[in-house]
């Protein structure tokens, strides 16, 4: 999909704080307020934009202990792999999940309290899923970068 400069513009300037105005924005674009508007439904139309979030601090929802956790799945058979992603889909501490090419299938991104949660998380939670045949974990001592934003 091809986007004009002011489009690419207006995304960066709506992942930046989608909470401006419309005017505020149609005076950074140097464009009328409906032109921004319509720009902006047309991205919401075209599935460029797809949600508008509020992102929260993790420290004040003392779920900044953050836990990438790599998963092998035992048996790779289609039942198991769609078995195993619709239970991580109810894990309320699992904040993203990718399936990833090489020595483990999964990769979890786990937010929780701390060392005793995450612990808690595992035990009743995570390895209760059947088909995991190991996992990994890697605690995260310092996040370098973190962005929600999409460089177009």
């Amino acid at each position: 999909m091809d986007l004009d400069h002011l489009d690419k513009q207006l995304v960066t300037l709506l992942q930046e704080d989608c909470k401006k105005t419309t005017k505020q924005y149609a005076d950074s674009l140097g464009l009328s307020k409906t032109a921004v508007y319509e720009r902006i439904r047309r991205l919401e139309r075209l599935g460029v934009i797809t949600n508008y979030v509020a992102l929260v601090n993790k420290e004040k929802v003392k779920r900044d202990f953050t836990v990438l956790c790599h998963i092998r799945l035992a048996q790779h058979i289609k039942e198991n792999v769609l078995r195993f992603e619709r239970e991580i889909l109810k894990l309320e501490e699992v904040s993203e999940c990718f399936h990833v090419s090489g020595d483990y299938d999964y990769i979890l991104k786990v937010h929780v309290e701390n060392m005793t949660k995450f612990r808690e998380f595992m035990v009743t939670k995570l390895t209760a899923i059947s088909n995991i045949g190991s996992t990994q974990s890697s605690f995260v001592i310092s996040e370098v970068k973190s962005s929600t934003a999409i460089s177009i």
